[in-house]
């Protein structure tokens, strides 16, 4: 069964959005006109008149104001830009994601380096990194080892980023998250 269609000539209020003609509850408003020019503070039914006789909607832009502002606009291009606008804000936000680099506490010095290259580059992206040191056998035993790897690392990249959670053991591995300064 179909819901019932609306009556003629009956508009339902804007679930979302700024209000507009009839729509707006306050008695005046501050009117700017077409060409961004302020009219003043005049009755809601006189602003809502001005903006048919241009051919234009009255529409609330700042309800928290006091009196509160509206302007004559187009609403359906209004809503129709600020969507835009909030399309292009989410697209263009950085999510910033955790890179894990793994090592062993006895790691050479060489393969050291190329890992704290790749820490450098995510960094530089704007990226956390997660330093995971394993613990095999009987290197469980040495810990300090792993600590003063984790403390080396630290020394390394102090310049460009700081250390968001502290060397710490979990299970067999120490763990240690670095976040960009």
């Amino acid at each position: 069964m179909r819901p019932p269609a609306p009556r003629r000539g009956l508009v339902l209020p804007p679930k979302s959005g700024p209000r507009f003609n009839q729509f707006i509850q306050s008695p005046q408003v501050r009117v700017i006109d077409e060409n961004g020019e302020n009219l003043g503070v005049l009755r809601t039914a006189d602003a809502i008149e001005r903006a048919a006789a241009v051919g234009l909607d009255l529409v609330e832009v700042s309800p928290n104001a006091e009196p509160p502002v509206a302007k004559f606009l187009d609403v359906g291009k209004y809503k129709y830009e600020a969507q835009k606008k909030a399309n292009a804000a989410r697209k263009n936000q950085k999510t910033q994601e955790i890179k894990e680099i793994k090592m062993r506490p006895n790691i050479d010095d060489h393969d050291y380096m190329v890992k704290m290259k790749k820490v450098h580059s995510f960094i530089d992206e704007g990226d956390k990194v997660k330093m995971t040191l394993r613990f095999r056998g009987r290197e469980l035993s040495h810990q300090q080892l792993g600590m003063a790897l984790l403390q080396r690392v630290q020394e390394d990249v102090k310049e460009i980023a700081k250390v968001e959670a502290y060397p710490r053991m979990e299970g067999r591995q120490m763990l240690m998250v670095l976040a960009p300064k």
